[in-house]
């Protein structure tokens, strides 16, 4: 079996030259250029990353990290300045009609044509796939049905909210039942329900064997599905790993919660504590200490409620990384 990765990229970078007012927030300027003409602006640089087949990878970054940029070069639709990169196992070429058959895409600002309805859109972009004509209609049911517009069916685009469209875009990218999705800002515009929708139908995808890359600001949904995470800031990797292993990083300890302690039973803990209506919370700050701490408040009268490790959340992380670039 090939354990090579699905999706990797090799000092990628990418560099815009743009007019002399032309700026782009969140780049460092290069200098201009002879004689004043052009700026030139380092949208990615130099990063390296790989994707195993299999995962969910969650890829974030303020905005103007190069997240979108890096997306696109992936997807063919720009030409990297620099470096290289990998999908599905082959060089990346933007030409090759074989390799993209494999993969699914949603942008992220998307453009559709607005008087189709769904099952007229998502026939159309079945067309690009060797599908016959009842495959590409019984897939575009399923996946209307899956992403919640089965109730939609009768209406064009153009009468669809801001959440609709991104759910007929998520249809769109699994239309041809892609090896590897990449969805850029798959959440947005969605609501509560339609998060975990999609979250749920990202999950599945998992559980049939397909990798799913995408980009996200919403880092509650990203710490909930996936298995490991880039952070890029300022078009550079910052943080690179499992999420459980970016998070356990300066751990604050350990929260005891213990009920049914008298007060002098709480003084002889020697740990501080705050009383929670019946019950004290402790925190131990050594992992070690935990157990020895636990049956000491066991032994002086204590009923054991809970003991949860404090961690950083991912949004911690994140801003830590944005603010510190």
């Amino acid at each position: 079996m090939d354990s090579s990765p699905i999706l990797s990229v090799s000092d990628l970078a990418k560099t815009f030259s743009l007019g002399f007012l032309g700026a782009v927030p969140g780049f460092r300027r290069l200098p201009i250029s002879v004689k004043g003409i052009a700026q030139r602006v380092e949208a990615v640089r130099g990063l390296s990353f790989a994707v195993e087949p299999g995962e969910i990878f969650g890829f974030l970054g303020p905005n103007g990290a190069g997240k979108t940029t890096t997306i696109k070069m992936l997807m063919g639709l720009i030409r990297p300045s620099a470096g290289s990169a990998t999908l599905l196992g082959h060089a990346l070429e933007p030409g090759n009609r074989r390799q993209r058959e494999r993969i699914g895409y949603l942008p992220e600002q998307p453009y559709f044509y607005e008087h189709l309805r769904p099952m007229e859109f998502l026939d159309f972009y079945g067309g690009l796939f060797p599908m016959t004509a009842q495959e590409r209609r019984r897939r575009a049911r399923e996946l209307l049905d899956r992403v919640g517009l089965g109730h939609a069916l009768d209406r064009p685009i153009r009468k669809f909210s801001k959440g609709m469209v991104q759910r007929i875009g998520i249809a769109q990218a699994l239309i041809n039942a892609p090896e590897l999705v990449i969805l850029d800002e798959p959440m947005s515009g969605l609501d509560p329900l339609g998060r975990k929708e999609i979250r749920d139908l990202i999950f599945d995808l998992k559980q049939q064997g397909r990798t799913v890359f995408f980009s996200s600001h919403i880092l509650q949904d990203v710490e909930q599905i996936c298995d490991r995470v880039a952070i890029v800031v300022k078009g550079r990797l910052r943080r690179l790993g499992p999420i459980g292993e970016l998070v356990e990083v300066g751990a604050q300890g350990t929260e005891v919660l213990v009920g049914g302690l008298q007060a002098p039973a709480v003084e002889a803990l020697r740990l501080p504590a705050t009383a929670l209506g019946a019950a004290h919370r402790f925190v131990v700050a050594d992992p070690a200490a935990v157990d020895g701490f636990v049956r000491a408040a066991l032994d002086a009268g204590g009923r054991l409620i809970s003991v949860t490790p404090q961690r950083r959340s991912l949004e911690d992380i994140f801003v830590e990384e944005a603010r510190g670039a």
